[in-house]
């Protein structure tokens, strides 16, 4: 862009070119009220401002051109997956039976005890998976039911049921075995928040990075991060028995896997097949880790 003093006035050229450019470049600067006047010499025309505008004026105009060059990516639209209420069925169902396999202490074993994510116990990994399918009480129970179905469906319908949970477990049970390598030594916990919370930061790192996509600017593109941060704050924490740091940490794994999902367009298509083996993995994941969790406390 040509910066040199324009002979026929006292003010700067910012940019020489075409009519046509000339005129979009100036809605460029009016909208951000600086002064300018357009100059016709011949077979170019001009913009020009006072000297003191014109540095201002020459970052408008080159970052408008920059984005004007750049086509604006479009958001990944497509049908919302089928079978969302399947996969929340499941969860429910995961759930409900180890409660009842608690409270009747199967093959007598305590399973709260030998199941909860337990501070210094980093040799046991399956304490990550086992302790996510454990409650401390009914209330406790039936919370996590209610939100974790209404995270998982949202889920689901974005990325399909199969691939949803299994990724949701697997940042639950993340969260959990950092939790075990860095939590207080007397610290132990159990409960399908972290699962929850994890769904939770799933479909903000989805959000987020679509708003990426888009191009937006100023929060607008951090929106949906906010909105699940307030929801942890509002949700994850509470009294002193409630799981501050698993819920953090299950949202934050949470929020890197569906970004990188979005990032790289996961699942491509509606496949069955690819659904139902990820739903095998997890709930194998989920009975593999309940066997050695057995195997180890007889």
């Amino acid at each position: 862009m040509d910066r040199q003093p324009d002979p026929i006035s006292d003010l700067t050229v910012v940019f020489r070119g075409s009519k046509q450019l000339c005129r979009e470049f100036s809605l460029v600067l009016e909208a951000q009220a600086i002064e300018h006047e357009v100059l016709e010499s011949g077979d170019f025309w001009s913009l020009a401002v006072a000297p003191a505008l014109l540095h201002r004026a020459h970052d408008e105009i080159g970052r408008y051109s920059a984005e004007r060059s750049v086509p604006r990516s479009r958001p990944i639209l497509s049908e919302p997956h089928s079978g969302a209420a399947i996969g929340a069925a499941g969860y429910v169902l995961i759930l409900l039976t180890t409660a009842y396999c608690t409270g009747i202490a199967l093959f007598g074993a305590d399973w709260l005890s030998i199941g909860a994510v337990k501070a210094g116990s980093a040799g046991e990994w399956w304490r990550a998976v086992t302790a996510l399918t454990l409650h401390v009480d009914q209330e406790h129970l039936l919370g996590n039911l209610l939100f974790g179905v209404f995270a998982g469906i949202g889920a689901g319908r974005l990325l399909g049921p199969g691939v949803a949970w299994s990724s949701i477990l697997g940042a639950a049970a993340l969260a959990n075995y950092v939790e075990i390598l860095i939590a207080p030594p007397a610290h132990r916990a159990v409960g399908a928040s972290t699962a929850v919370f994890a769904a939770l930061g799933l479909l903000a790192g989805l959000a987020w990075r679509r708003r990426l996509t888009l191009r937006e600017r100023g929060w607008h593109m951090i929106a949906p991060l906010i909105a699940g941060v307030c929801l942890l704050t509002l949700l994850g924490a509470g009294t002193a028995h409630v799981d501050v740091l698993g819920h953090a940490l299950g949202f934050l794994f949470g929020v890197v896997i569906g970004w990188l999902y979005a990032r790289a367009e996961i699942p491509r298509d509606h496949a069955v097949s690819v659904q139902i083996a990820a739903a095998v993995a997890a709930v194998s994941l989920i009975c593999v880790a309940w066997l050695l969790a057995l195997g180890h406390a007889a």
